[in-house]
């Protein structure tokens, strides 16, 4: 894979960023429905690195079904423990099976193959099965020429990527805080909404202690001070909370 979504993600504070620019790549090649996202879209994301494990965790909050290959064993129980699959099956037919009914369905939905990236690939070209989006892939580029898109990191979105952090009660704070940036965010915004709405499902671990999306300055101004009243309005309060490493006052 020659795709670099973590590109950024040396100095990203919040682990979740390149997760997040890896689903604005989704959404900039197939845009997001606005009840389904991208449900009854297939990705074909390659072989199981941090790269495409970041692309699967993206897919999986489009609403996209996702299929993936390994031959790794250890890949594999590690990608499930993670939430970046949801299964893994030792066959292309086995995946089928469980992608077919899930894109009739428009549902989301991951797969890994315990086969090695080529071999899959042989398999699914005999087997007639086109995936309609997947990232640069030197393995796959018959798959281009029969009309799959390629996923390509996006353009930059205005603003930065910030997150917000809590040491305590997460289940508690983390939410309200969500939902501070949710009545910021334009109800028109498909991408972010569905990413604060999605998001901490998906990820797990990854969103336990700290959630994030891009926001523009005059966002995070609106934010802080909504957080700082919602904050405020709980006399038993005593969590300690961050927005982008900076102590809400």
């Amino acid at each position: 894979m020659t795709s670099d979504f973590s590109s950024s993600a040396s100095v990203a504070v919040n682990p979740a960023e390149p997760v997040y620019r890896a689903y604005a790549a989704l959404a900039s090649v197939s845009p997001l429905d606005v009840e389904a996202g991208l449900g009854g879209k297939l990705l074909f994301a390659g072989e199981i690195k941090e790269r495409s494990r970041e692309l699967l965790f993206a897919a999986n909050i489009a609403g996209a079904a996702s299929l993936a290959a390994s031959a790794d064993p250890g890949s594999l129980r590690l990608a499930i423990r993670d939430g970046v699959i949801d299964f893994s099956v030792t066959s292309l037919e086995e995946a089928l099976r469980i992608l077919k009914n899930e894109i009739r369905k428009r549902q989301p939905v991951s797969v890994g193959v315990a086969v090695d990236s080529r071999v899959l690939v042989e398999q699914m070209a005999d087997r007639g099965v086109l995936p309609d989006l997947l990232p640069p892939l030197e393995l796959a580029a018959t798959f281009l020429r029969q009309g799959a898109r390629e996923v390509v990191h996006p353009v930059d979105q205005v603003g930065e990527f910030v997150s917000w952090s809590v040491d305590r009660e997460f289940n508690r704070w983390l939410p309200r805080l969500d939902a501070c940036v949710q009545a910021i965010v334009p109800e028109n915004d498909y991408l972010r909404l569905r990413w604060l709405r999605l998001a901490p499902r998906y990820l797990g671990r990854l969103a336990r202690r700290q959630h994030g999306v891009v926001l523009s300055m005059e966002e995070v101004t609106q934010f802080r001070a909504k957080a700082a009243d919602m904050f405020q309005q709980h006399t038993d309060a005593n969590a300690r909370i961050e927005i982008n490493g900076q102590l809400l006052a």
